[in-house]
């Protein structure tokens, strides 16, 4: 009788084994498909970026034709323009080359917590070193050369305005795909963490 009632509860603990390797395995596989999921937010501000730059590559030569902007400004604009996406590249290969599906949990975590840091690095130090000197020469290429000799201040700053707005709206629209990333990247750390 103990020998039957010993049997019976190794099949019962067979049975639970294997429902909670079940449940292991449906958990993992959907913490896996969330962070599919977020890497798709990640790899969205990539694309932009990539959108931006081709864009701008196209956008601010043909303001030198018309004057606009002098040909110095362009191309150095070209040029940091170059240098931005290929940071970009470099910042977001290691992400592109992970499997979620496949990759173990510390190498994500890794991966996500060097481009959370890196994309960091980039908006505190890289961005105030390209952003600062590049908006002096936009403000004297743009507003100090086209305007007229005799120009009050007050006109400065109406041709300045463009300049002014479109430096608060594509700062608000980088600095909310920047937080996309690092909040995408972060929520993925911490579900690894759970």
């Amino acid at each position: 009788m103990k020998e039957m009632d010993f049997e019976e509860m190794r099949n019962q603990f067979a049975i639970l084994k294997e429902q909670l390797n079940k449940q292991e395995i449906v958990s993992d596989r959907m913490l896996r498909e969330t962070m599919k999921a977020k890497k798709n937010a990640i790899n969205s501000t990539k694309k932009l970026s990539y959108l931006c730059a081709a864009l701008c590559l196209v956008f601010y030569p043909l303001n030198t034709l018309v004057n606009a902007w002098s040909m110095p400004f362009s191309i150095a604009t070209c040029l940091m323009i170059i240098f931005c996406a290929i940071a970009t590249h470099y910042i977001h290969k290691p992400v592109d080359e992970l499997n979620f599906m496949r990759d173990d949990f510390s190498t994500v975590a890794r991966v996500m917590a060097k481009f959370k840091k890196q994309y960091d690095n980039w908006l505190h130090y890289v961005t105030p070193a390209l952003l600062v000197p590049w908006l002096l020469w936009a403000f004297y290429d743009f507003v100090w050369k086209n305007a007229p000799d005799d120009a009050s201040p007050k006109m400065l700053a109406v041709l300045a305005l463009p300049l002014v707005i479109g430096f608060i709206i594509g700062g608000a629209i980088g600095y909310y795909y920047h937080c996309k990333a690092v909040n995408a990247a972060q929520d993925i750390i911490d579900d690894i963490s759970e």
